[in-house]
């Protein structure tokens, strides 16, 4: 059957389409770290602590990395218009959902439902890189795909908090609502179509065959265990719990802390490109995850051993922490190496899965832990946590990426060509 809208793909065309799919896997970050400038709204208007807060923000992350295989394996097989355009309006009701939440329950699933539909932002603008692009710039697309992403992070703090402080936390989310709509409506009539030959071939069973080849190859867990280690400070510290310990153990407004946490995602959106960039230059993969790991434990390491009291110096290291932690976005272009081809949405859906799991794990188990350290402190409704509490249980970041440093000793080097 042929297809009017399946003629080649001119360079604005594909500069649009991926343009799109970047500006929904920024606008997934918007609504990835928003609890965290809404820390004491939620946990007054639902009367929880910081176990029930991070379970409620994780929802997010439960459905994300949850059905991330299933995104791959969709996305090879049906293309990233049509996927991504009705699941940016399904997060538009999504998000009207959870500003009318008025309970736990009903919030909780308003961002299980929003995680959802946003988790198929990342692996369909990849495939865009890939379909429409050359290879030689996949890792700098990845790249700047981390920077589009890290910026949504950036706008999620400080700015996301003014607009609640100005509006409140319910219409905020009628805000983003808004916004998916109009990004569900661009990607259906600006993202072109694939070809016949960009298709998966084959039967439907084609998609399991794809799934057994990518969960059976041991290079894409050490890619995983990498992207699981890297990004979970950005994720549990940057995206929930690195507010709060500003506002409560140092001192700062909640909107300072906003500011002050979001240099996370500068360094993180600055540097992203960077490192894809010297990657395919230098022709090495291995070296550059192994960098950025040893930057985030040992600069993470003195943030909370040694917080400076030093506002300047404070923002610097949380730079460099995302600065280093950037350097994950190398991990995507091993793990589509190190696999079929054929398979690739697959094996990134994988991976990703595995990155945002992260977050579905540490933003409730560092909640955890400081829910065993509180003294029983209350403000205004919501728990304060000691400074000690904290430490103990941030050092639970310390020791993933600790991990992800040990795992990149046995990923195989690709030197930036495919070798499955």
């Amino acid at each position: 059957m042929s297809d009017p809208q399946a003629a080649p793909v001119s360079r604005s065309q594909a500069t649009i389409a991926f343009a799109l799919g970047t500006l929904f896997f920024g606008y997934a970050f918007v609504q990835r770290v928003s609890p965290s400038v809404m820390t004491d709204e939620l946990m007054r208007e639902f009367a929880v602590g910081g176990a029930a807060l991070g379970s409620l923000s994780a929802f997010y992350f439960y459905t994300y990395a949850s059905i991330q295989l299933p995104v791959g394996m969709l996305t090879d097989r049906y293309g990233p218009r049509k996927l991504m355009s009705f699941t940016a309006a399904l997060c538009a009701l999504a998000s009207i959902g959870f500003a009318f939440s008025d309970s736990v329950l009903t919030a909780s699933i308003g961002r299980a439902l929003i995680g959802g539909t946003v988790a198929f932002a990342f692996v369909g603008t990849l495939a865009i890189a890939g379909y429409w692009f050359r290879p030689a710039q996949y890792a700098m697309l990845a790249g700047l795909l981390q920077t589009v992403g890290m910026s949504g992070g950036i706008f999620g703090q400080a700015p996301l908090r003014q607009l609640i402080e100005s509006i409140g936390w319910r219409d905020s989310m009628n805000v983003l609502a808004l916004v998916a709509l109009v990004l569900a409506v661009s990607i259906f009539f600006l993202v072109p179509k694939r070809s016949s030959e960009q298709r998966q071939p084959g039967p439907r069973s084609g998609i399991m065959r794809g799934l057994r080849a990518v969960t059976m190859n041991p290079q894409t867990w050490v890619c995983s265990v990498i992207g699981f280690g890297m990004a979970s400070t950005m994720l549990a510290f940057g995206g929930l719990w690195g507010v709060p310990w500003l506002n409560q153990v140092l001192g700062y407004t909640t909107t300072e802390a906003a500011g002050i946490t979001s240099m996370l995602f500068v360094g993180w959106a600055i540097f992203s490109p960077f490192w894809g960039w010297l990657s395919d230059r230098i022709g090495r993969r291995n070296i550059i995850q192994q960098t950025g790991s040893g930057i985030v434990l040992g600069t993470l390491s003195i943030v909370i051993y040694a917080t400076p009291d030093n506002t300047p110096l404070l923002m610097m290291l949380i730079f460099v922490i995302g600065t280093g932690g950037s350097a994950m976005t190398v991990c995507f272009g091993s793990v589509r190496e190190l696999n079929d081809i054929n398979y690739s949405s697959t094996s990134l859906g994988l991976m990703n899965m595995c990155i945002v799991g992260s977050g579905a794990v540490m933003q409730p188990l560092i909640g955890w832990l400081l829910d065993l350290g509180w003294s029983g402190e209350l403000v205004n409704g919501a728990r304060v946590y000691s400074s000690a509490a904290y430490t103990d249980a941030f050092v639970s970041l310390l020791v993933l990426n600790l991990a992800a440093l040990v795992a990149g000793l046995f990923l195989r080097e690709t030197h930036c060509r495919q070798l499955a």
